[in-house]
């Protein structure tokens, strides 16, 4: 460790184990457990010990007659004894030296902080030992997952969690079975079972192999501790529901149509260069986390990308293009091109992260691309094309993005139906923007008219009408209100929303204002009245500045 050839990640982890290292105390290898390598000593009746690989061996040694009764030591070795031949004993040495030579040493040990001493460094002295050669590279020293309390997990606190669970889902009584039997401390039972209640009322629904993966890569932070928080669970189920459902679209527009064998840069739209180009900055991005063992940001990297991106962006922006492919037929060819390259080698990038539903994809994915291959994790990782990026493609989607973000955020402040089609007027604050955002506007018409639901947008010319504005990109953005709000009517509607909320704040704040409720009540629920107190009072504040920009629209009509 001390010269480079074994690495701690994160590397403050070295001072833990050189504090063990440089402070080294005897070590009792014994153990009275029945279970474990028996100890290879033999004792004689006169009180003599024999140490061998066998009894056989040990009479052969010390030419023992047989006669002389021999008994075994009845202690096993410690169980980080027999960890500590981990790396070598699991590749087959000594005997099978093909496994052994071709996997040794390893790459990388995954472990926590708490087995430094007890387990890594005793692979290190075991493996120096009988191998002459260090056992791994790279130490990657996990965090210590605790419960959503930030509680140590334990049997006797109940509050374990089974990954299969998880996984699979269980219902409440069986949980509950579960964690109360077999407790060291039985008089802790009903605690255990008021704290499961009030954690699981429902049980645990599955989430599935896939989503718990990807919940402990987002989590693998370099703090020292992971808290476990079942609800980012749910998210990451929904993020493997988004992949699932954009695969889908993908293969309903491509399977049995044209599809581009190459791509012309003339045929390419502006939104398949983007995502192009977006995808390649993504496969840079995660790289370098991967190479800095940063696995959170790794994740957080892949799900912006296919979630915010790919998902809810380019797939919005690829239906223009194929719904007008009798106009450009080269056009929608290239555009399913782009959508089934990108899927696929997004597919790849998530695999090690999401392996199941990536491959349950994949294999319907591959042959369109006339890709072979019995699995996905047979295929080659992506790597960085090294291209020069896209800047002007970057800047025109950045542009649009806002544009429609605009809109969208109108039509939800003010409340006007998704279906609702609706006029738009832009104006430039800057006089010396105008030609550029005249030229976008001319060239993604097609794009804004669909992905903000439009009936016309146009350039403003003279007074504003009244109406409900944003900014956008250096984009003063109008939505004309005439014919499309009763102010009055949406004015009473929030009163009686601003009313009830109110009410249940001000219950919630006499709870929380109630020393012996906040004393007496189990921790789980107080927690739970302050998280209700916490999002009735972000409510409350949207809803009165709904109400405020209604009363400006008023003043103005």
């Amino acid at each position: 460790v001390e010269n480079g050839a074994i690495e701690f990640v994160p590397r403050n982890w070295e001072n833990t184990y050189f504090a063990w290292m440089r402070d080294i105390q005897d070590w009792c290898i014994s153990r009275q457990l029945w279970w474990g390598h028996r100890i290879p000593a033999w004792h004689d009746e006169p009180g003599n010990i024999y140490v061998g690989a066998s009894e056989a061996e040990v009479r052969e040694r010390h030419e023992l007659p047989d006669e002389l009764a021999l008994r075994q030591d009845e202690d096993v070795l410690d169980t980080w004894f027999s960890s500590a031949l981990w790396t070598f004993s699991t590749l087959g040495w000594p005997e099978d030296r093909e496994s052994f030579e071709r996997f040794h040493p390893t790459s990388v040990l995954v472990t926590g902080f708490d087995i430094i001493f007890f387990w890594v460094a005793r692979m290190i002295m075991m493996t120096l030992k009988f191998t002459g050669e260090i056992p791994f590279s790279k130490v990657y020293i996990t965090g210590l997952v605790r419960d959503e309390h930030g509680r140590k997990m334990s049997k006797s606190k109940g509050n374990i969690l089974d990954p299969i669970d998880l996984i699979d889902g269980i219902s409440l009584p069986e949980l509950i079975a579960k964690r109360t039997d077999g407790m060291m401390q039985p008089h802790l039972r009903e605690q255990v079972e008021r704290s499961t209640r009030e954690s699981f009322p429902d049980g645990i629904p599955g989430y599935g192999a896939d989503s718990l993966r990807y919940t402990f890569y987002s989590l693998a932070s370099t703090g020292r501790d992971i808290k476990f928080d079942i609800g980012r669970m749910e998210g990451f189920r929904n993020f493997c529901n988004k992949i699932w459902n954009a695969a889908r679209y993908v293969l309903m527009n491509v399977e049995g149509k044209s599809i581009a064998a190459t791509l012309s840069p003339g045929d390419r739209s502006v939104a398949d260069r983007w995502i192009m180009d977006r995808f390649e900055a993504t496969s840079a991005e995660l790289r370098e986390a991967m190479e800095q063992y940063r696995f959170d940001n790794a994740s957080r990297c892949l799900y912006d990308f296919i979630w915010n991106e790919f998902c809810d962006w380019y797939l919005e922006l690829s239906k223009p293009v194929l719904w007008q492919e009798e106009e450009h037929p080269a056009a929608a060819a290239a555009t399913r091109r782009v959508l089934l390259t990108t899927l696929e080698r997004s597919l790849r990038l998530l695999h090690p992260f999401l392996p199941f539903i990536t491959e349950e994809i994949w294999q319907r994915v591959a042959p369109l691309l006339e890709i072979e291959g019995d699995s996905i994790m047979l295929q080659p990782y992506p790597e960085p094309s090294g291209e020069a990026a896209d800047a002007e493609a970057a800047a025109d989607i950045e542009w649009l993005r806002r544009i429609v973000t605009a809109v969208r955020n109108i039509r939800s402040e003010i409340d006007i139906a998704p279906a609702q089609r609706l006029e738009v007027l832009l104006r430039c604050q800057r006089r010396e923007d105008e030609t550029t955002a005249r030229a976008r506007l001319d060239r993604h018409h097609r794009y804004l008219m669909r992905l903000a639901g439009l009936e016309s947008i146009d350039w403003l010319e003279g007074e504003a009408p009244t109406a409900a504005t944003a900014l956008a990109a250096g984009v003063e953005v109008y939505v004309p209100l005439a014919g499309l709000v009763d102010v009055a009517a949406e004015q009473e509607r929030l009163d009686r929303q601003i009313g009830k909320l109110e009410r249940e704040l001000r219950a919630a704040e006499a709870k929380l204002g109630n020393p012996g409720f906040v004393a007496k009540a189990p921790g789980g629920i107080v927690d739970g009245v302050r998280r209700r107190q916490a999002k009735l009072a972000d409510s409350l504040a949207a809803l009165r500045s709904k109400r405020s920009q209604l009363d400006e629209l008023a003043e103005t009509a």
